[in-house]
């Protein structure tokens, strides 16, 4: 019997989005598992001088040019370690949130995110992954990201 049936690779393209799919790759594999790759836009429109977000079509449009764009890079991302059982998800909103709201709507069973090699625990995990810690209904594995 596998341990996890559905692995979630939260995805940020930085630096680690390599070693963290490599991890959640080797842990699908190993267990049979299907592996989801999820990458959040978090779209800030621009504020004009009294802080007030400045709205026009030309947000809307750069928006989904960032998620067209995403969708692009995690798809050429996936194909580094092919695996069967891959899907790819690109969702706009906050991170934190739309990575909890995925791994319940989806049953996910364990997440695999990159930390922060810092001190204390929001430092250690970065404010995403320790938002993401408090609210999972599953197991998480936090990457170690070495400089």
């Amino acid at each position: 019997m596998s341990d996890y049936t559905h692995v979630l690779a939260a995805i940020d393209f930085s630096s680690c989005a390599e070693r963290v799919l490599s991890k959640a790759h080797e842990i699908a594999q190993r267990n049979n598992a299907r592996l989801s790759l999820l990458h959040v836009v978090e779209y800030l429109p621009p504020i004009d001088t009294a802080y007030e977000p400045i709205m026009s079509s030309s947000w809307v449009i750069d928006e989904n040019e960032m998620i067209k764009q995403a969708k692009k890079s995690l798809l050429q991302l996936s194909q580094k370690q092919p695996y069967g059982h891959t899907e790819l998800h690109t969702l706009p909103g906050t991170p934190k949130y739309e990575i909890s709201d995925f791994v319940k709507a989806n049953q996910c069973d364990l997440v695999v995110m990159g930390s922060h090699g810092r001190h204390g625990m929001r430092l250690l995990l970065g404010s995403t992954a320790n938002a993401v810690l408090h609210d999972m209904p599953c197991d998480i594995l936090a990457v170690k990201i070495t400089s």
